[in-house]
């Protein structure tokens, strides 16, 4: 039913692939695209009534579309009562005001869609401010020069719901010194966040990070590793907000175990910088889990874009001898599928499991317990046996190999990260044998 602005239901969705020139090359199909789209449009409940993709030869500055596309898409609004048109590339806001107008619906682009699953997603008090600092960023070009002051949100973002901001005292502010407030506050965030890395190095437990793609098993596969129950759904972006657990490796060594925002192809620059914070958790993990779905047509190219974020990051794939790949979603695939899997992993050093049946995850943990002692030192300490910490401590972050005990000394022989043989000399007074004998 029409409303009275003459416009259809606000959850009844048109969604656009425009293909432009620069496209043609693109890894990705434009179906491929537009499925994602469809994705990300139904991850916020929207009713998608049509979807397709429109061939651009040369963009409009007013429109993006050509006059034709134009009147097709007005035609196609107006008969189908369509309240909403998704535009899967980026408007800029003549063009969104445009067409607006010429479609008498609510247009928005595929960033705006993005900050709009990312406001009604976030949970945490951390992550609610970093999504409202990209998109009040992204709204600014958009409202500041319409509005001296914001209305009153009723829902969302602004993108859907119309002008504005989700508090009340936001009413009374420009957009710009809402900004500068939020930068502030995750300014905090940054540093309480340092607070607790500095403590967490004191203790210390290895992290590890888990990144890649939107939908890649990221959750699944934190949960099946943690045994804990952060919300996974077959679903774009089904969790936000970065959850950390402390858990036993078979080895009995203890790691923490950090779950990430998923990435997406053209992720909203604001974005990235907004989620910076949060991000600093991968950039200082001791092991990045870079987690695939290899059964997507388009895992390659989800790849590339998991990689050009790190590499954002500072985090160079090819290099970085913290990135482990695993290939996940085994179980999706066929058996013949399967096998070549399994011999295109060991080739080339990734893990291929299935975070949902379990299949592959020993091989995981075994990877992992790997890679935690292959930049171990192996050290002697004469340590005084009534100096019960500095045992305790040897034994809880390191591997103690060897053990021999007299009346007044025990020497241990321990294999131990270099920063945590820092970190054990920091706070204790003992020289290792090996650099006795080097003095």
């Amino acid at each position: 039913m029409v409303n009275n602005e003459g416009r259809g239901s606000s959850t009844r969705a048109l969604v656009l692939h425009p293909v432009l020139p620069e496209d043609r090359n693109d890894a990705r199909g434009p179906e491929s695209r537009l499925e994602e789209a469809m994705g990300l449009a139904a991850a916020i409940d929207l009713e998608v009534a049509y979807a397709r993709a429109i061939r651009v030869t040369r963009p409009r500055p007013a429109t993006l579309l050509g006059t034709g596309a134009v009147e097709e898409v007005a035609a196609l609004v107006k008969e189908a009562e369509i309240g909403l048109v998704i535009v899967d590339q980026s408007l800029t806001p003549i063009q969104q005001r445009n067409l607006e107008r010429d479609w008498k619906a609510k247009v928005i682009d595929r960033t705006g869609l993005i900050l709009e699953i990312f406001g009604k997603r976030a949970r945490t008090r951390e992550g609610q401010l970093q999504v409202e600092l990209a998109a009040l960023t992204y709204q600014r070009s958009r409202l500041v020069r319409s509005w001296t002051h914001l209305e009153r949100q009723r829902g969302g973002f602004g993108f859907l719901g119309g002008p504005g901001e989700s508090q009340i005292e936001m009413d009374r502010r420009l957009i710009s010194d809402r900004i500068v407030k939020l930068k502030g506050e995750l300014e905090e965030v940054r540093r309480t966040r340092g607070l607790h890395r500095k403590a967490r190095e004191k203790v210390p437990y290895p992290v590890v990070a888990l990144v890649g793609y939107t939908n890649a098993g990221k959750s699944t596969l934190f949960n099946r590793m943690a045994g804990a129950d952060v919300f996974a759904k077959d679903l774009l972006f089904a969790t936000l907000d970065p959850t950390m657990r402390s858990i036993m490796l078979p080895s009995n060594r203890k790691i923490i175990l950090s779950d990430t925002v998923g990435f997406i192809s053209d992720l909203p620059h604001g974005l990235v910088e907004a989620f910076r914070a949060t991000l600093e958790e991968v950039m200082a993990a001791d092991i990045i889990l870079h987690v695939r779905d290899v059964s997507h047509p388009d895992t390659e190219a989800q790849k590339a874009d998991v990689v050009t974020v790190l590499k954002g990051l500072g985090i160079e794939v090819d290099t970085d001898e913290r990135v482990m790949e695993v290939l996940n979603k085994l179980d999706r695939l066929g058996e013949e599928d399967q096998q070549t899997l399994l011999r295109q992993a060991r080739r080339n050093g990734g893990i291929a499991i299935s975070a949902l049946t379990g299949d592959g995850l020993d091989t995981l943990f075994d990877a992992i317990d790997r890679r935690m002692v292959a930049g171990r030192e192996v050290v002697e300490f004469d340590i005084d046996v009534s100096d019960g910490a500095a045992i305790a401590w040897l034994y809880g972050k390191g591997e103690v190999l060897d053990r021999e005990d007299d009346e007044t000394r025990a020497r241990l022989r321990v294999g131990l990260d270099p920063a945590d043989l820092a970190r054990f000399q920091d706070r204790f007074p003992y020289r290792s044998r090996e650099q006795a004998l080097a003095s």
